[in-house]
């Protein structure tokens, strides 16, 4: 495998281990991050003791100037894109649907969806044949939240997830005569610190019952996934939303 990623959300957890697994494949890794940028410098290291070429790249993903800038700074510097890994997204405290503030919505909207919107509409821009690019790879970061609901928990961020499984079947449709493949994958349970974000770093512990293989999955798992999406073993796979859940 070779070519350019850009991994949105990268400085930790499935991002991370993501960029990380890129870069022993033989990819060019665009590390993308909106605040931790020493944990972002450190995935960067990492690449580049792989001897792959990574750079870091602060952009916040809902703001369309800041993802030009990505895109752009990605192309200057290492190549043009090939692969885009849509993984930013923000998850809030657990609560009650009618308990919600309209700010955590649009907030969740802006980042997961907005976001996700913008990055894949630079990437189709760069990789189309229909814009004398050369084709490429979606994969964006769904969850198995998107078909479970997360009632009592989290359902707006399910919601938005949902919304990046239809961009995903839409968009496949849209650009499969240009070169490019769209797909999705849908973690469910992963050890990430994700789950601190909602309130519970425990959550696993808790609910790790309800899964059928009876454990949390790890971030590496999650990669690996994304990392045969985008790759030409994946050839006549697009529109797909590939579920890495252990069968939750």
């Amino acid at each position: 495998m070779s070519g350019v990623m850009v991994v949105t959300g990268a400085s930790r957890g499935i991002g991370a281990a993501t960029a990380r697994l890129a870069a022993e494949h033989g990819y060019s890794v665009a590390v993308n991050y909106v605040a931790n940028e020493l944990a972002a410098d450190e995935v960067v290291e990492h690449c580049r003791r792989l001897g792959a070429g990574a750079i870091a790249v602060r952009a916040d993903v809902s703001d369309e100037a800041e993802v030009r800038t990505l895109m752009a700074t990605t192309e200057a510097e290492l190549g043009r894109p090939t692969v885009l890994v849509n993984n930013a997204g923000i998850l809030h405290q657990q609560m009650r649907f009618d308990e919600m503030s309209v700010e955590r919505w649009r907030e969740a909207l802006d980042v997961n969806i907005i976001g996700s919107f913008l990055c894949a509409r630079e990437a189709v821009r760069r990789m189309s044949t229909r814009h004398g690019g050369p084709g490429g790879s979606i994969v964006n970061v769904s969850s198995a939240a998107s078909y479970l609901g997360s009632p009592g928990e989290y359902i707006d961020y399910a919601a938005t997830k949902a919304a990046v499984d239809t961009l995903t079947i839409g968009l496949a449709q849209e650009v499969a005569t240009e070169a490019i493949r769209v797909n999705a994958v849908r973690p469910g349970l992963i050890h990430t610190d994700i789950h601190a974000s909602g309130g519970e770093p425990d959550r696993i512990a808790r609910v790790a019952s309800s899964v059928p293989m009876q454990r949390g999955g790890t971030p590496e798992e999650v990669a690996r996934t994304i990392l045969w999406l985008a790759s030409d073993e994946a050839s006549y796979v697009t529109g797909a939303l590939v579920n890495c859940s252990g069968g939750r």
